[in-house]
């Protein structure tokens, strides 16, 4: 195991940016750059050993500047949808970014933290980014210092551990928006993946794609993953739920969720081998299928376009802070964020 450090470009403003790749002893390489703390690719052995990268990104910063699909990136300090763009806390209410209809999407699309630049600080077998936002930044309340160490073992798991404080209270609900083809970035469409999400519940929504605030059963129904079946295989349903998203774009509620890190879903892709299992300490997973990725130009002249890749974003539930029935991502004095998300492959 071992860290590599190498020049990936230079901001608009003179400042260099970094790529740090993460290995292992199996040939797994995770390369992650410091600008956005974004994960630029990820090489993982197939069932014969062949070395494939199975995230989407780009191969230059240029690509991250623009990003509108959010690929690799990390989002923050608030991910998902808020509706309205406006919340209440302690009985102040802040406004913040218009960008998605009336709603907030994953916080700010120019200044959120997937297009700041972190500092870094390399470790034995992993790299930790911290970033401070300044109270009232992108609208959020409190000055907050945010961590995230990547780390990647000899057992083939990249593990997220996240760790945020604000001097007050405010919303930090972190998540990694990494698109994910585990035939290969260059392979196309993901609906012949099988997946598999813990989860007897989600949180249905309404137009814009927010939370109703009611937790429904997936039984009986195309969002039912409680076994292994193909992305493809429901996702054209004649459902209302699937409609509105365009496909899978739903908050999975984890089952049994209690805090402590379990596994949650598992992904397989037939025609390569690989399988890859995902971990976290957090109560909801975003199962996005990638329905309305942009056609554009990413790595090694790869073109992307929709369902080219999906997402586990794993999180607290979007729009949370509007639903009292929904644990809560508010954190302040006191109460500190932490989390772990681990991508294993096995």
């Amino acid at each position: 195991m071992g860290v590599e450090k190498e020049k990936f470009g230079t901001t608009k403003d003179g400042k260099d940016v970094y790529a740090y790749t993460l290995y292992n002893a199996n040939g797994m390489r995770a390369k992650i750059i410091n600008f956005g703390a974004n994960l630029v690719s990820l090489l993982v052995p197939d069932k014969d050993g062949n070395l494939e990268d199975v995230v989407l990104g780009y191969d230059n910063l240029e690509g991250y500047y623009g990003n509108g699909s959010f690929l690799g990136a990390t989002i923050g300090p608030s991910a998902n949808r808020i509706a309205g763009a406006g919340f209440e806390i302690n009985g102040k209410s802040y406004q913040i970014d218009v960008n998605d209809g009336v709603n907030n999407l994953h916080s700010h699309m120019e200044n959120g933290y997937h297009k700041q630049l972190w500092d870094a600080e390399e470790g034995a077998d992993s790299v930790t980014l911290t970033i401070e936002g300044k109270d009232g930044e992108m609208g959020f309340p409190g000055n907050k210092k945010i961590s995230m160490t990547f780390s990647l073992s000899d057992d083939n798991a990249l593990k997220l551990s996240y760790h945020g404080t604000s001097d007050a209270d405010t919303i930090i609900n972190m998540t990694n928006h990494t698109y994910f083809n585990l035939s290969g970035h260059k392979a196309g469409k993901i609906e012949d993946h099988l997946l598999k999400i813990n989860a007897s519940n989600y949180t249905p929504v309404v137009p814009g794609s927010i939370p109703t605030g009611k937790i429904a059963p997936v039984a009986g129904t195309p969002m039912d993953f409680t076994k292994m079946k193909p992305i493809g295989q429901d996702i054209n349903a004649d459902c209302e739920q699937l409609k509105i998203g365009k496909g899978y774009d739903h908050n999975f509620v984890i089952d049994d969720a209690d805090g402590t890190l379990r596994e949650i879903a598992e992904a397989q892709d037939p025609k390569s081998g690989r399988s890859l299992k995902v971990f976290t300490n957090l109560p909801g997973v975003q199962f996005y299928a990638g329905n309305c990725i942009g056609e554009e130009t990413g790595k090694d002249n790869t073109a992307y376009g929709p369902r080219k890749g999906f997402c586990l974003e794993t999180q607290y539930f979007p729009d949370n802070i509007h639903h009292p029935n929904f644990e809560q991502a508010v954190f302040g004095p006191g109460k500190d964020y932490d989390s772990v998300t681990i991508y294993q492959f096995v």
